[in-house]
């Protein structure tokens, strides 16, 4: 399995065509920030290339003008993949912080703890991002309940600064970027408010393009004949439209799943198997189950075995 180290990345992004003067940038921007030894696990190394030139251009050029993003759109439109491309990149350690109903502001910035018998403060994520100039990620942003989203007003805006009861005010170090992502429509989420969405820049994140998922297929499985790169695109984009018209839930348009079944493909386990475990089971509903076997039965033959997907 492939990973995208920094030299791939750069290679990769010259070959989209990416600007050559945001490149040229990232490096300088790479080179006057660097990272404590410590910290270098941190740095991401992404499994996937986020594929799309003109929102790269966008969210490099954001990140380099200080800003925070915000990436929206729907399921499987590489909102995390791009996040986390993005700290790879510019070399940043990442911070994941996973919104629910049920953080609040101590999870971010931390809580006092005993150590030794004595009262010690345990610095949270976005405390530990704010103070080592980390990429962090706010995961499902639109999950956040009121007390959580308070924290962020401060952190995002023009004062960068975390106050922390009872400890000193901390500014944010320079490099410090956070960059959200929001999925629309799931149980639990809800609008954000205009106050903190102005704290952000947005994009909008497309579906992806049969052409990319195609070439996303051949860099993770090159062995993969053109045939099926062909017909597993056009499945994702099958089990995306009847997603689109409610016909089945969100639960089937798992991109993560194709390629988990594709994996367990190549490891002997028969098509319809394999998608069953990687896709067709995430959905609990015996009903919804058929419609999905259906639609990839309409590709993919359940009987397939590793000899006639894989050279």
């Amino acid at each position: 399995m492939r990973c995208y180290h920094m030299s791939d990345l750069f290679q990769f992004l010259h070959q989209e065509n990416i600007q050559p003067e945001l490149l040229d940038a990232v490096r300088e921007y790479r080179a006057m920030h660097a990272v404590q030894e410590a910290l270098l696990p941190r740095i991401p190394v992404p499994r996937f290339p986020y594929y799309g030139k003109s929102i790269w251009e966008q969210a490099i050029a954001a990140v380099l003008c200080g800003e925070n993003l915000l990436l929206a759109g729907g399921k499987a439109t590489g909102k995390n993949v791009l996040a986390e491309n993005l700290a790879a990149l510019f070399g940043r350690p990442e911070w994941d912080i996973s919104f629910h109903v049920n953080m609040d502001a101590a999870s971010l910035i931390g809580t006092d703890t005993f150590v030794n018998g004595a009262v010690q403060f345990r610095p949270g994520p976005v405390y530990s991002c704010a103070q080592h100039g980390g990429f962090g990620i706010l995961d499902e942003i639109n999950m956040a309940k009121n007390e959580a989203l308070a924290v962020l007003h401060a952190v995002l805006d023009f004062r960068r600064a975390i106050d922390v009861p009872g400890y000193d005010r901390i500014p944010l170090a320079e490099e410090t970027r956070f960059i959200a992502t929001m999925n629309y429509g799931y149980a639990g989420t809800r609008e954000l408010n205009e106050a903190l969405t102005s704290r952000f820049v947005v994009i909008q994140m497309p579906s992806m393009i049969q052409a990319d998922l195609e070439r996303l297929l051949i860099s993770q499985f090159p062995d993969l004949t053109s045939k099926y790169v062909h017909q597993f695109a056009l499945l994702f984009l099958d089990l995306q439209k009847k997603c689109e018209s409610s016909e089945i839930s969100t639960k089937a348009l798992d991109l993560r799943g194709m390629l988990d079944a594709l994996r367990l493909m190549r490891k002997g386990i028969c098509a319809g198997a394999a998608l069953d475990m990687g896709i067709t089971n995430k959905a609990f509903d015996g009903y919804e189950q058929d419609l999905i076997r259906d639609t990839i039965a309409s590709r993919i033959p359940a009987k397939l075995h590793a000899s006639e997907i894989f050279h």
